[in-house]
């Protein structure tokens, strides 16, 4: 009776799989081409995470992109037009799928561009400009994981109109957390590299903040007033204060601790729940407390 039940899952899951698969892999394919470079080690750990996938390789549109990279691997195409091939493919997928999510569709296409970017172990500076173009295309998935941290992350490193080989390993780190490369000689190196950095949350970027009816939680020592003041000022807004974080919570406002790794990230008990949450789907929006006090001052 469990192998049945388990064979009767893998007929409701392998839908569900594939569609997932399939952003994952439009993603890696923006995410590899975005220098306009494509490189032998890319399209390696792209060959690699296809047989990776290889449960999914008697499903259309799966083994239609394993004969294209063959052929790209045995130069019979260009790695530019196999690029071009693979993403028309995941693009006629999407717009043949009745179940298709734009949402969630979108956010498994930015981790699969994080995968991409990471494939041959560089960062370049055009990759970072041009993620940051992306993110800004899709501002209808602020609020949802990794995108409000990634975008936080960017604009930090983007502030200057430079980018340092700190802020690199950094962009690095954060990625290495839900990016796991096939290719074990290039994973090994951005481990290496990334070892001494330690990325917790991210506080949001030009956070959009709606006051009634939500829930809000205070974290950490803030710097501007006291949590009482600014719990008072919530009320008066519409807004909800708590002193814990739920399912329940909308935002998580976060005290400057004024730790030196300020600029990338913040740290704490609620932090980490909050941070929890969101990686399950949950939307906790997490906001420093100058950007927040700033909202407050323009309405109160």
């Amino acid at each position: 009776m469990k192998n049945i039940d388990q064979e009767i899952l893998k007929i409701y899951t392998a839908k569900s799989q594939a569609d997932k698969a399939i952003s994952s892999l439009k993603g890696i394919l923006l995410g590899i081409s975005l220098d306009k470079v494509i490189n032998e080690k890319e399209l390696n750990e792209l060959m690699k995470w296809v047989i990776a996938h290889d449960s999914l390789i008697n499903r259309n549109p799966f083994n239609e992109f394993m004969t294209v990279i063959k052929e790209t691997i045995s130069n019979k195409i260009p790695p530019s037009e196999t690029i071009e091939d693979l993403y028309w493919l995941c693009q006629k997928y999407e717009s043949d799928n009745y179940y298709y999510n734009a949402v969630t569709t979108d956010l498994q296409t930015l981790q699969g561009l994080c995968y991409g970017i990471l494939a041959d172990g560089i960062i370049s500076n055009k990759e970072i400009f041009d993620l940051n173009s992306w993110l800004e295309e899709n501002e209808h998935l602020n609020t949802y994981y990794p995108y409000d941290e990634i975008r936080s992350l960017i604009v930090s490193i983007l502030s200057d109109n430079r980018i340092d080989e700190d802020e690199r390993i950094v962009l690095k780190a954060y990625f290495n957390q839900f990016v796991k490369l096939q290719d074990i000689e290039i994973q090994k190196q951005i481990d290496s590299e990334t070892s001494d950095v330690n990325i917790s949350g991210l506080c949001t970027s030009e956070p959009n903040v709606i006051f009634t009816g939500k829930t809000f939680c205070i974290t950490g020592v803030l710097k501007r007033g006291n949590r009482e003041t600014l719990q008072n000022d919530i009320r008066k807004l519409g807004g909800i204060p708590t002193e814990s974080i739920s399912k329940k919570t909308d935002y998580l406002i976060v005290g400057d601790n004024g730790n030196p790794a300020w600029a990338f990230s913040c740290y704490g008990r609620k932090v980490e729940k909050a941070l929890n949450l969101r990686k399950d789907g949950h939307t906790i929006t997490l906001i420093h407390e100058f950007d927040f006090a700033d909202i407050v001052d323009d309405l109160i």
